[in-house]
């Protein structure tokens, strides 16, 4: 057995033997054979066709599982590497999520008021075993959305890792990466959720919980309506 056969095989949440998800997959890549090509193929289908919302739901495995998040289109950072690995795992190419702690400094206004801070924890991106060597993804933010943000949108050619620009096209501090917390073959969901009562505060988190409990909303808030930060 090989070191990457781990990050082959399909798992609860990493459901790449989902039927869905193995359709989706081998529509998007076509005729494709170079498994570069297939990993780019499918970094663009995430990165612009699942929209980023920051405000849905982060503590039930189903909150991140590969087909849902497919079924829904919309999702944050995790649940969107989540789809990208269950993509490649379907397709044949080891496939694994890595983790950091970020500071934003173009969220929304909103956005920092509702975390209480510019530090996000347990950002989450693909990695891909491409020709001998890993490779970083970050799918998190559709083209839509960095144009609102004046941040070039991340673009990703299997042979080199994507990851945030640390300024936007104004020069102005975008993304910094603070902390990495490590790679892993399946989703550390407990440990996430840990991170955020952690961060942002136990109250704060499951007050967050019980508002989707209630509401029986996915999303909390327009995150597109959201005023752009410019302090």
């Amino acid at each position: 057995m090989n070191a990457e056969d781990i990050y082959l095989k399909p798992t609860d949440v990493i459901d790449s033997d989902n039927p869905d998800i193995i359709e989706f997959a081998h529509k998007v890549v076509g005729n494709s054979k170079d498994p570069v090509e297939k990993a780019v193929k499918i970094y663009y289908a995430v990165r612009d066709g699942i929209w980023y919302d920051p405000y849905t739901p982060f503590y039930k495995p189903e909150h991140y599982r590969a087909s849902e998040v497919l079924k829904r289109k919309r999702g944050f950072c995790i649940p969107k590497a989540v789809l990208l690995c269950a993509l490649g795992r379907a397709l044949n190419i080891p496939s694994r999520l890595a983790f950091f702690d970020v500071r934003n400094h173009l969220a929304t206004k909103q956005l920092l008021e509702f975390f209480g801070t510019d530090l996000f924890v347990f950002h989450g991106i693909t990695e891909f075993y491409l020709n001998g060597k890993w490779v970083k993804a970050t799918p998190a933010f559709n083209a839509e959305l960095c144009k609102i943000h004046n941040v070039p949108p991340l673009e990703f050619n299997g042979k080199e890792d994507s990851i945030f620009q640390p300024f936007n096209l104004e020069k102005k501090k975008f993304m910094e990466y603070v902390r990495f917390r490590g790679t892993y073959a399946d989703l550390p969901l407990q440990e996430i959720v840990n991170a955020f009562k952690e961060t942002y505060g136990e109250e704060k988190v499951n007050r967050w919980i019980r508002l989707f409990e209630e509401s029986k909303k996915f999303s909390l808030r327009d995150f597109l309506k959201e005023q752009v930060w410019k302090g």
